[in-house]
């Protein structure tokens, strides 16, 4: 059974490398002392793994080395990325560690139980050359009091999936991310509570003085369907805000309508403290065009060996 790390065949070594150089080509180099780059990337079912280099149609899980080896290449781009829809199931996961090499880590939460937790996990990557943990790892709870509450937008309940929030450091610069899979479920008005309550809970932390820290950056899937739309609209309500530049970059392999994954953070308006670290540029790496090229997959099956989202990033100063 051939390993993760295991030379790959010619032609998928030639992929790869071809890969490699479109990346080059879109995303900004690490550098030294000078920038951060920051992504959030929903991989679909991101959870079992065919030890095969190309696994056949009928077997399942049908993500193979293949398509891991091309995730992994991905995900190497940048310093620090927010995974969603990790399953309990770490098999792909670990192997894209082991893939990765010694200098990158992980720290993720437990699965979520229930139904509306789809047996989810929240995860972040990060190459600890570039960044290291500051200290905080927490999941976000909904207070009692907020549960209690009387209102059109009311969240009744804890968030399905629990938002995940920690603190990095990179050069002199600490931020806390907050990575969220917002519930899809069958009715809008549920992702609207979520929403409300996840701005809400960002912007009291960014307000309090005794917070851990103030940089604070939202960043995953929201299942925001359409800009401008009531979900769009309650999500920023607490002053979070993306950049102009982003705000028509495509989240979605299948819809180009749909603006499910954002990067979010504060910019100094509803009292909330300004961002400190400046916003150079963003946008997503579309991978359709050069991953499984000569498989003949149609983008379904496509969505199920790398994913139905876009990786989305942003590039920071840190000078």
């Amino acid at each position: 059974m051939p390993k993760i790390t295991d030379q790959p065949p010619s032609d998928i070594a030639l992929e790869l490398a071809a890969l490699s150089d479109v990346l080059d080509q879109q995303i900004p180099p690490k550098k030294l002392e000078r920038n951060l780059l920051i992504a959030t990337w929903n991989i679909r079912a991101f959870g079992d793994l065919t030890r095969e280099w190309e696994a056949p149609s009928d077997v399942s899980p049908k993500r193979d080395l293949h398509s891991l080896r091309c995730i992994a290449e991905i995900i190497s781009r940048f310093d620090v990325i927010a995974l969603q829809e990790v399953k309990g199931n770490l098999r792909a996961l670990r192997d894209a560690l082991k893939l990765l090499g010694g200098h990158w880590s992980l720290v993720l939460t437990d699965v979520t139980k229930g139904s509306a937790g789809n047996d989810e996990r929240m995860a972040y990557l990060f190459d600890t050359r570039r960044v290291q943990m500051s200290g905080l790892a927490c999941e976000l709870v909904v207070p009692e009091e907020w549960t209690s509450e009387i209102g059109e937008n009311a969240l009744q309940k804890d968030f399905a999936r629990t938002p995940y929030a920690v603190s990095f450091r990179s050069e002199k610069k600490t931020f806390i991310l907050v990575t969220l899979h917002i519930l899809y479920g069958s009715d809008a008005q549920d992702r609207i509570k979520e929403l409300k309550a996840i701005a809400r809970w960002m912007s009291d932390w960014a307000t309090d003085i005794n917070a851990y820290d103030q940089n604070l950056i939202a960043l995953g899937d929201f299942n925001i369907e359409k800009r401008g739309g009531i979900l769009d609209q309650t999500f920023f309500s607490e002053g979070l805000t993306t950049p102009e530049a982003m705000q028509a970059t495509t989240r979605s392999i299948f819809n180009q309508t749909k603006y499910y994954d954002h990067i979010a953070w504060f910019n100094g308006t509803n009292k909330a403290p300004k961002l400190s670290m400046e916003f150079l540029q963003g946008g997503n790496f579309d991978f359709v065009p050069h991953v499984l090229k000569n498989r003949g997959l149609t983008l379904n099956e496509l969505s199920w060996r790398i994913s139905d989202h876009y990786p989305l990033w942003v590039e920071f100063s840190v000078e």
